[in-house]
């Protein structure tokens, strides 16, 4: 396909304007950010948002990569002397992979086979014979007979015939038709179906133990929780199909002349190939094509579990105590200001085995009297409910002294961030639990700012996370991270390099330059300034300018989602209404 196909191709599928789609390729082509293109080039691209232009980018990647294998196709074939001009616009007019790897079955360098070996032997004339059909007198062993020679290693008739069998297995099993219609049919008929491998007694897939589903409607996470029953050894996994209907499929496309003296050795080829060849191979695209349908819908569910807690709203301007709540190890306990800084921790053991339960109360009361808290985050891990009574009965207690509330917080990822570089350089004397503690606390004040902090995989957000496509799913939630960020914007003068680095245009490198800049210069007055930073240019400039503000600068613009290329336009506006 030209540029011009596939750009056609794709405002078809995804239903919108050609132009939409070619400025869109153009504006990713040229290197700019999703979140800008979103935010600042509506005018070129048709009002877009970002689910619509990541649609894009993800259609055109993969149109394009099949564009290059199809390339290396032809060029193999062409090598070979075997391109004919009908094969030539078969592959050039195929928008799937594996419509193109199916045509290129044929012709694609084999290992040694039953078939390779049959060829060797001077039998592909019997097996054409067989494939042609014409012969219809006499008897097979009579044309058979020829090709019998100890040299080659064939010594009987009976030899003879089955290594040309196997010659028209491969050929039926190359076929692209065929592959398409066994494949289709199986994916409408076929059963994914599950047992018990070996007896484990009660498991989590007791259900599966004797389980079959139609493959064309089972749920997603049916397939993720058979795949993980497989993958721990609990379960074995199969496709079922109703063979003869399959046979049947493939013999309408082979079988033309039934008084051929070969057609039962036809149908004894067509039967080898699709339990030895065909089959095997469909039964695993269709594993992986249920798995990668799975992964897609639950990795798709995780993105949205992510969005909600980054874009949870802040709780400003109050004094946060955070609670990890725990046994034996007792509970953390960590106050921060309306900025995150921290104030003081300590830890308290109000549960068993040490049931200090008063001391605990009165230690928590002190740090709320003499800080002045005003909300307490409580950690949703072990012994939460234990540590929630405890604070609800203190608080109950302080209603006459003052007025605190208490959240319960997710505390997933906590204990990750604790032992990570970033929480080692905010607080170097603190031990691990402590920052952890920290970061439950900041969880609430800002969870988008310290949420960022940490491998977004790590924050829990769903229940097959681990048996999902790990690069995908790494793929899918920066996505989210990235758009959440650049959504809200960020503060140039207070962010952390960890949230920076999410900022459209910015890497980690230049997100702790700026840092740097702003360590040694101070506080930035403008957005221009951001061209002093080592590796920020005008492109890394017009990328994420309009995403980071500035509160107090020198131009009230700078606070705004304004992008400075628009001031120029913006100021003569304002002037003309005398704001």
């Amino acid at each position: 396909m030209t540029e011009v196909e596939i750009i056609r191709l794709v405002a078809d599928e995804l239903k919108l304007m050609a132009f939409q789609v070619q400025n869109t390729i153009e504006l990713l082509d040229s290197g700019n950010t999703v979140p800008f293109i979103a935010r600042y080039r509506k005018e070129v691209t048709g009002s877009l948002d970002e689910n619509q232009i990541r649609a894009i980018e993800e259609r055109i990647h993969y149109l394009r990569a099949l564009e290059a294998r199809k390339e290396t196709i032809l060029h193999s074939i062409e090598e070979q002397g075997k391109l004919t001009p009908e094969l030539k616009a078969k592959i050039q007019k195929a928008t799937k992979l594996q419509e193109v790897e199916d045509l290129y079955l044929p012709y694609k360098p084999k290992k040694r086979t039953r078939a390779t070996v049959a060829k060797e032997k001077g039998l592909e004339p019997l097996a054409e014979m067989i494939l042609k059909q014409e012969i219809t007198e006499g008897s097979p062993d009579e044309f058979a007979v020829k090709f019998v020679n100890d040299e080659k290693q064939v010594s009987t008739v009976e030899e003879a015939l089955q290594g040309a069998m196997d010659i028209v297995a491969e050929v039926i099993s190359d076929d692209a038709d065929v592959r398409k219609v066994i494949r289709e049919t199986t994916f409408k008929t076929g059963l994914l179906q599950s047992e018990e491998k070996r007896s484990e007694g009660r498991t989590p897939y007791e259900m599966y133990y004797e389980y079959s589903e139609p493959i064309n409607s089972i749920p997603p996470h049916r397939v993720l929780a058979i795949n993980r029953g497989e993958n721990e050894g609990v379960l074995r996994v199969s496709v079922e199909v109703e063979t003869p209907q399959m046979l049947a499929l493939i013999e309408n496309l082979y079988i033309k002349n039934e008084k051929s003296i070969f057609t039962d050795y036809l149908r004894k080829a067509i039967e080898d190939s699709y339990q030895r060849l065909i089959f095997p191979s469909i039964q695993r695209e269709v594993r992986a094509a249920l798995t990668e349908k799975a992964d897609e819908h639950a990795i798709g569910v995780f993105a949205q579990n992510l969005k909600n807690l980054l874009l949870q709203p802040p709780v400003r301007g109050k004094i946060i105590m955070g609670i990890d709540p725990g046994f034996r190890t007792g509970s953390k306990v960590a106050v921060i200001d309306e900025t995150g800084k921290y104030l003081e921790g300590t830890t308290i053991y109000p549960h068993p085995p040490q049931n200090r339960y008063l001391e605990a109360k009165s230690t928590v009361r002190a740090l709320i009297n003499r800080h002045g808290v005003d909300v307490i985050a409580i950690g949703n891990g072990t012994a939460s409910r234990e540590t929630e009574m405890m604070v609800a009965e203190l608080i109950h207690e302080m209603k006459d002294e003052r007025k605190v509330e208490y959240v319960i917080v997710n505390e997933a990822g906590a204990s990750v961030y604790s032992a990570s570089k970033v929480a080692q350089q905010e607080f170097p004397d603190l031990e691990a639990s402590m920052r952890g503690n920290i970061s439950i606390a900041r969880r609430l004040l800002d969870p988008l700012a310290e949420l960022v902090k940490i491998d977004p995989k790590s924050i829990g957000v769903g229940l097959y996370q681990h048996d999902v496509n790990q690069k995908r799913l790494a793929e899918a939630l920066h996505q989210v991270v990235e758009s959440a960020v650049n959504m809200v914007g960020v503060n140039l003068n207070t962010a952390s390099a960890s949230l920076l680095k999410y900022v459209s245009g910015l890497t980690s490198r230049t997100a702790n330059n700026i840092v740097k800049h702003r360590d040694t210069h101070g506080p930035f007055r403008n957005r221009e300034e951001l061209k002093n930073v080592d590796g920020i240019g005008e492109i890394a400039f017009q990328q994420s300018a309009g995403f980071l503000r500035i509160p107090d600068g020198e131009n009230p613009l700078d606070n705004t989602s304004i992008h400075p290329e628009s001031y120029e336009a913006t100021e003569k506006l304002l002037k003309k209404f005398g704001i």
